[in-house]
């Protein structure tokens, strides 16, 4: 078996495509059993998501589909998800005097981690990913006894070598061109961001981990390339934020379909200016009236500045303001397309 069966056989999957697990209600029950179905990877971005409504989400999956499936968590010390020890930028309170927007900040800025892996080893799902840290081995191996396979999310190939050291059945090589936010917690992977084709060929020379490759990919083409690079899986995010059964508001999902067709740029960017974390999203006007106070010493970090953003993106939401929302999408944004998800898979597919 070459290296992509074994790890396709391994995740219980008939094709090598992941559906990216997007945070923030973008991957419903819907898309993800649509993908599991059809014999891809379909994940929920569960990192944002009361443990309480976590679990309800995982058994509305295993109603819809009985094909595995992911859960991405993201990995927060109780300190960073409990605690405000920064104050809202004098830019942002201004910013929302004038639009009169009230912002009352909560108790505190994240959900606990270990409250929602619990929810993981209460009700244990076929795959677990992580982002934005790293857990220890004897989590890994918790999870795998109960079943669960489990997946790291790197930027740098020394965080897919520390993924491999806990046990990790496979990594997430996040390239620069990927949309959303970062995956990888180490200074080195954001300091110098990594293209995809780079990032393979740099961990594949210093770990045999399995890869699953993720930034910019929209295409069977895409698929094929990353796997001649060294790569077993692919996992795609953008391509299924425009299906019928995604979960983005119509504002941000218009915003990207525009993008594609020439209706507005389909310039993307790095920014710290959401949630205090790197993320890719489409360039739109709070992160051009902002731009000079996107720098990392001068922004509270995250999770605190995605508490404080979320005021102004949830009065952008009930205006139908693409402007002030974070749009995020990768490099490979032009290619989206309005479809069923079972059609952009047998698109993929049929170029493989």
């Amino acid at each position: 078996m070459t290296l992509s069966s074994q790890l396709l056989t391994k995740l219980g999957m008939t094709y090598p495509i992941i559906q990216a697990p997007m945070a923030g209600g973008a991957t419903t029950p819907e898309l993800i059993a649509a993908v599991s179905n059809f014999g891809g990877l379909g994940s929920l971005g569960g990192g944002a998501t009361a443990p309480h409504a976590l679990n309800s989400q995982i058994n509305r999956i295993k109603a819809l589909t009985d094909r595995p499936f992911m859960v991405n968590l993201m990995v927060l010390s109780e300190h960073d998800a409990s605690t405000f020890d920064t104050s809202i930028p004098d830019w942002l309170i201004q910013y929302y005097q004038e639009q009169k927007i009230a912002a009352t900040l909560p108790e505190r800025p994240a959900h606990s981690f270990p409250e929602q892996l619990q929810v993981l080893y209460d009700n244990p799902v076929p795959v677990a990913s992580f982002t934005f840290g790293i857990i220890s081995a004897e989590q890994v191996a918790r999870l795998q006894q109960l079943g669960t396979r489990v997946i790291g999310t790197v930027n740098h190939p020394l965080e897919a070598q520390q993924w491999a050291a806990v046990g990790a059945d496979a990594v997430c090589v996040q390239g620069m061109e990927a949309g959303g936010h970062r995956g990888g917690w180490l200074p080195q992977s954001s300091a110098d961001p990594l293209g995809l084709l780079t990032l393979i060929s740099q961990t594949r020379a210093s770990t045999e981990i399995p890869l699953i490759a993720a930034g910019g990919l929209m295409t069977g083409q895409d698929i094929k390339a990353v796997q001649s690079a060294g790569a077993q899986l692919a996992q795609l995010g953008t391509a299924f934020l425009t299906t019928d059964e995604s979960g983005i508001s119509a504002t941000y999902k218009q915003a990207l379909l525009d993008a594609s067709d020439g209706t507005r740029s389909s310039e993307t960017r790095l920014t710290r200016l959401f949630s205090g974390k790197q993320a890719r999203g489409l360039v739109n006007n709070y992160l051009h009236d902002f731009a000079n106070f996107d720098k990392e010493d001068e922004l509270p970090p995250y999770p605190q500045l995605n508490a404080m953003t979320a005021f102004m993106r949830a009065n952008a939401g009930k205006n139908a303001d693409p402007e002030h929302l974070s749009l995020w999408a990768g490099q490979g944004v032009t290619l989206v397309r309005q479809e069923r998800a079972v059609e952009l898979l047998e698109r993929l597919v049929k170029a493989l």
